[in-house]
């Protein structure tokens, strides 16, 4: 996976290529899918939700430039495999589901893995961030936004970075969304298919 998904698709970041070679992905994804869990393609979790492929995932982690001393929040924490990710490469990790029930299993995993100890897994509705432990140094968002939503680019930082992909259903564009004096800049990382965000600031179905 490192090799022929990652580092041979251009991610550099050292940090990053050593934290994915530590998390043992296939404890993040169900049990019949475990043969396939170092795969290059997304794989189903359950409600309609996915863990992403590996090189997406890595993609976003090293987008976010991370040294170690962020406070970081996370929009989909899904199965919880990237939220681990980010807890290896940043101070603390706030992770937000909309679904419980994917909420729950992920602290359960996060814990019994051991890499939950700087990371907070939280249920609701992630689109409107998480006010109550803003401003965040990085946000991660794992599923696809309408337009970037306004209530977390309050949230995010003076000098942070957004990762988030912005489109229609299932065609994105990955965007990075930087904050400096209180202007937002945004490049285009790549193009992209996540599932939709669902909440008060994405998709209302």
């Amino acid at each position: 996976m490192l090799d022929r998904q990652l580092s041979a698709r251009g991610i550099r970041d050292e940090r990053v290529l050593c934290a994915m070679s530590r998390i043992p992905r296939e404890e993040f994804v169900p049990e019949q899918e475990r043969e396939a869990a170092y795969w290059d393609g997304p794989i189903r979790i359950g409600y309609g939700q996915t863990i992403s492929q590996p090189y997406m995932t890595a993609l976003m982690a090293q987008e976010l430039r991370l040294t170690g001393t962020e406070h970081v929040l996370e929009v989909g924490t899904g199965s919880g495999y990237a939220a681990a990710l980010l807890g290896l490469l940043a101070r603390d990790v706030i992770t937000v589901e909309l679904v419980p029930e994917l909420a729950e299993t992920a602290r359960a995993t996060l814990l019994r893995t051991g890499y939950g100890l700087n990371v907070m897994a939280i249920a609701g509705d992630g689109s409107w961030g998480y006010p109550d432990l803003a401003p965040y140094d990085g946000i991660s968002v794992a599923a696809g936004a309408p337009e970037i939503p306004a209530g977390l680019l309050v949230q995010l930082a003076e000098r942070g970075r957004m990762v988030i992909p912005v489109g229609p259903h299932l065609d994105q564009e990955l965007l990075v969304v930087e904050k400096e004096r209180g202007r937002i800049r945004r490049k285009v990382s790549t193009m992209c298919s996540f599932v939709p965000l669902l909440g008060i600031e994405g998709w209302q179905t």
